[in-house]
Formats: structure tokens, sequence, C-alpha cells
């Protein structure tokens, strides 16, 4: 495939996007960065089937330098749990690793739809909740914390995202981390759902034909350079707006965000004639 000047002013800006929601509320950017890179790769030539995966793979890769850039910046404003990232990203790396095998064979259409759903629920619940803004006293279970990796785990590589807008929810709601605590933590834990994902997807994706030049599997290496010299940096600004914004109006922004995600993942936009 050939790429324009055009291509790579895209995937750059898409990536700066990318990386300043990464650094803000603590999610990937895969509602943007897979639909914009399914569409060039589809347009390019690439049989749609191979493309998806190569967008899915190609944004968990993007995924680590720039959550761990964020996390380093959330990191010095006091607001990363350590031990909580490292005990989740144990187990959710495992289950990254195995939600990527899975999509890299079974179609994804129920999925979305039920992620889709869920999503936009836990959206409504993060609006509507009564949620401190401080951290409460009580100690969090260690067990709770490493049960809860797996399965976020699972979602982040079966659906190719970072799976920090799935486990921000359940940081704040279930585990009692407060605002900023949870989007420091969840960048952080990211890190490790990403690399587990990426390393499936390139297994999975070995000895494909037809996959476009600069791959290794479903990660092409090209594009993931582009979107990160875009979002790397940018994670940083990302944090010191968060960490301006009051807990609150961080929950709105996200609950927004999250609702037109699961919109578009369960296909909603498509049925009413959106093109997103």
């Amino acid at each position: 495939m050939n790429y324009e000047i055009w291509h790579v002013a895209l995937l750059l800006a898409t990536g700066a996007a990318a990386g300043v929601g990464a650094g803000m509320i603590g999610v990937g950017g895969g509602f943007l960065t897979i639909p914009v890179q399914y569409w060039l790769l589809s347009a390019s030539g690439v049989n749609p089937d191979l493309a998806i995966r190569i967008a899915l793979g190609t944004n968990l890769l993007v995924v680590i330098p720039t959550s761990l850039n964020a996390a380093l910046a959330h990191h010095r404003e006091g607001a990363v749990l350590w031990r909580e990232a490292v005990t989740l990203g144990m187990t959710g790396t495992v289950g990254a690793y195995a939600g990527a095998a899975f999509a890299s064979r079974l179609p994804q259409r129920v999925m979305t739809l039920v992620f889709g759903v869920f999503v936009i629920l836990m959206a409504l619940r993060m609006l509507t909740a009564n949620i401190p803004e401080v951290d409460p006293v009580s100690r969090r279970s260690r067990l709770a914390v490493l049960v809860c990796g797996f399965p976020f785990g699972l979602l982040s590589g079966m659906l190719g995202i970072a799976g920090g807008g799935l486990l921000l929810p359940v940081l704040v709601m279930i585990l009692k981390f407060n605002v900023h605590q949870a989007v420091g933590t969840s960048t952080a834990t990211v890190i490790f759902f990403s690399t587990g994902g990426a390393l499936s997807f390139a297994i999975h994706g070995l000895g494909v034909q037809g996959l476009p030049p600069f791959s290794t599997g479903y990660v092409n290496w090209l594009q993931w350079a582009l979107l990160s010299a875009g979002s790397v940096p940018m994670a940083t600004l990302g944090v010191r707006i968060a960490h301006r914004l009051p807990g609150r109006r961080i929950r709105q922004i996200f609950a927004g965000l999250l609702i037109v995600v699961g919109l578009r993942m369960s296909g909603a936009f498509e049925y009413i004639g959106l093109p997103f």
C-alpha cells in the first residue's frame, strides 16, 4: 500500500487526539485509531477481514508507549497506585493474550453489541452514582483487585482496545478509587493489557497472506510509528488537563465518551445512517 501525504497527516492527527484522551481520562483512543486505520487499509486495497485485525493489533501496540508516558506523568502527580496497577496487570495480560487469540479467529458482531450496551450502562451509572471525590480510608482487597484484571484484559484483547475505558468505572465504583487515582492507575494498568494483546495479534497473524508491508502478523509498524509520533507527546498534555479539572467533570466527560463509543460499537449509528 502507498501512503500519500494526507494519509500521514491523518494518522499523526489521529494519534495526537488519542494521546490527549489517554492522558486525560485513561483511554487508549481506540475509538479513533481503529476506525481510521481500518478505513485507510481498506481504501488501499487490504482485505477488510485483515484490515480490522491489523487495526486492532496496531492500536494495542500504540497504547504501550502512549500509556507509559501518561502513567509517568500521572505518577509525578501522585495519582498512580502501582501495587494495584501491577496486580491488575498480572492477570489482565493473560486475559488480553487470550482475548486477542479469540479475536483473530471469531466474528465480532454479537460481542460488540453486548460490549456497546454494557459501556452505555456503565456510563449512565457513572453519571448517576454518588461517588466520593476523596480516597476512602478502607483497605482494598488484593484478591478483588487481582480478580478484576482477567475479564477486563480479556475484553481488551478481544476488542483491540486498551481497556482503560472498561476498567475506570470499576476502579471508581467497585474498588473505591477517587477519580484522579482511577485515571492514573488505569493508565498504568493498560500498559500490561496492551502488551499481552499486541503480542497475541502479532503471533496469530504470522504467515497470513495479504498483509501490507511493514507488518508482523496483525501489527503494522508503519502505522504504529505514525500514530505513536502523535500520541506519545500529547499524552502529557492530557495529564495536565486532567489534574486541573475536578473529578466530577472528568466523570462527565468520560461518561459522554462511553455513550458515543457504546452507540458506535452496538451498531446504533450504522442503523440510523450516521457515518461513524
